[in-house]
């Protein structure tokens, strides 16, 4: 029986055991779909301390539930700081940060720290697929050159699949085997043993031509994402300037059925995704030449916002004859999006720097973080406010960034003496409510 008879037999009898290595956002509800689709499953990460929390039954992501973890755990799934145990996996999943570095170019080196580590590890009829967001190359030029030092032939005794995360923390329009998976194999052998892999958890996974092919498409879905985010923000200076309500202008043009797509703006991007992913298409277009303007200028427009929100407060301070340096505010969210804990790139980290060196006096409020969180750039001695009426009627400017649900919008709107509204949750604007 060949290698690739073997691991599809396996998939199909459910005897396949498969590891994910990364238990962050995307790989930690990965582990758990294999789980609950009744393979024996094994979580790997480096951090111990998110290890010995999962060991413990418990979640460190906001939207994936204790209980989820614990019904995981009962049904056989493992987790371990040690790469050697990859050696037990049919399948290796590999779900690893892709950042940029100081200097805005990417970082691949939690893949390629973590892929030299499991080489010596790596054994004959494996399956190795990389979902994390890359330029187009990566898995041709990085990872396959690494596999091949094993020896084992790729497409005969190992295989190498790219199949990009769609994951979309907290939305419940889409589940994850509703969303269709794109793979592609760097061997016909290869896709084929991909596609197989993924059909047993998803309803509809495509096949694609080249890893490229699929490292291009992922950059694509993002950057398309950043570039109509950034004509919105565009739009909305140049609403402002107008004294146009700029969200009436989006609800509007969302009545036309055909040719127009629906992008609200906001206070700056967030998540790790949308801001960082188009750098990686500008770094592989710039070593061909390629100057990527209009996916740069969306990216200059993005990062302007906070600054942009905090201009729109200070002036709203100023025409109640408050100085902002001598004011007290309370940014509302820490989260890049509502409704989850994910602070990651969030613009609310750069509108607290702001408002910070501009000599406000700034709190927060976030259910998501008690305290505020551990970050690499941000650094806040602050827990999150409670929302009581005493409170609110002690700042001077309320400043709306991340819109949770959870939030009692009447009864900040009836104790707030100012709310600035990065997000369009309050329509009715006045001299209390103003739009940033």
């Amino acid at each position: 029986m060949s290698a690739l008879e073997n691991i599809m037999l396996r998939v199909s009898k459910m005897e396949a055991r498969i590891g994910v290595v990364g238990l962050g956002y995307v790989g930690l509800p990965l582990l758990l779909h294999f789980s609950n689709a009744g393979f024996k499953t094994l979580g790997f990460d480096t951090d111990k301390k998110k290890i010995d929390q999962i060991k413990s039954g418990e979640s460190y992501i906001s939207h994936i539930l204790a209980a989820e973890i614990q019904a995981a755990a009962r049904a056989g799934m493992q987790v371990t700081h040690e790469l050697s145990a990859s050696a037990e996996c049919d399948a290796l999943i590999l779900c690893l940060p892709t950042p940029l570095t100081d200097g805005m170019k990417p970082d691949l080196s939690y893949i390629l720290d973590t892929v030299d580590s499991l080489l010596p590890h790596l054994r004959h009829g494996q399956l190795i697929s990389l979902e994390s967001t890359t330029y187009p190359g990566t898995t041709e030029e990085e990872l396959l050159p690494r596999i091949s030092k094993t020896g084992l032939k790729i497409g005969e005794e190992i295989f190498l699949v790219y199949s990009p995360e769609r994951e979309d923390p907290a939305n419940t329009d889409f589940k994850f085997s509703e969303i269709p998976k794109l793979v592609a194999g760097q061997t016909l052998e290869c896709l084929e043993a991909g596609m197989y892999l993924y059909q047993s958890v998803v309803e509809t996974v495509v096949p694609l031509s080249s890893p490229r092919v699929a490292e291009l498409t992922k950059l694509l879905e993002n950057v398309q994402r950043s570039v109509n985010i950034g004509l919105m923000n565009e739009m909305k200076l140049v609403a402002d300037r107008m004294n146009i309500d700029i969200f009436d202008v989006v609800e509007a043009a969302s009545t036309k059925p055909f040719g127009f797509s629906t992008f609200y703006p906001g206070p700056g991007l967030g998540g790790h995704c949308i801001p960082i992913d188009p750098y990686y298409l500008t770094y592989k277009a710039n070593l061909l030449g390629i100057d990527t303007r209009f996916i740069e200028l969306s990216g200059e427009i993005n990062r302007g916002m906070p600054a942009y929100v905090v201009n729109k407060l200070s002036l709203a301070l100023a025409e109640r004859d408050k100085e902002l340096s001598n004011s007290k505010v309370l940014v509302m969210g820490l989260s890049y999006k509502k409704n989850i804990g994910d602070p990651r790139e969030s613009p609310a980290m750069a509108i607290l720097d702001l408002l910070t060196q501009g000599g406000a006096e700034v709190s927060y409020t976030d259910p998501f973080f008690p305290t505020f969180p551990l970050m690499k750039n941000y650094s806040y001695s602050m827990s999150s406010v409670n929302l009581t009426e005493t409170a609110i009627r002690s700042f001077d400017s309320v400043l709306l960034v991340t819109d949770h649900d959870c939030f009692d919008y009447p009864f900040i709107q009836l104790h707030a003496q100012l709310i600035v509204d990065t997000r369009g949750r309050y329509r009715e604007l006045s001299d209390q409510i103003i739009r940033a």
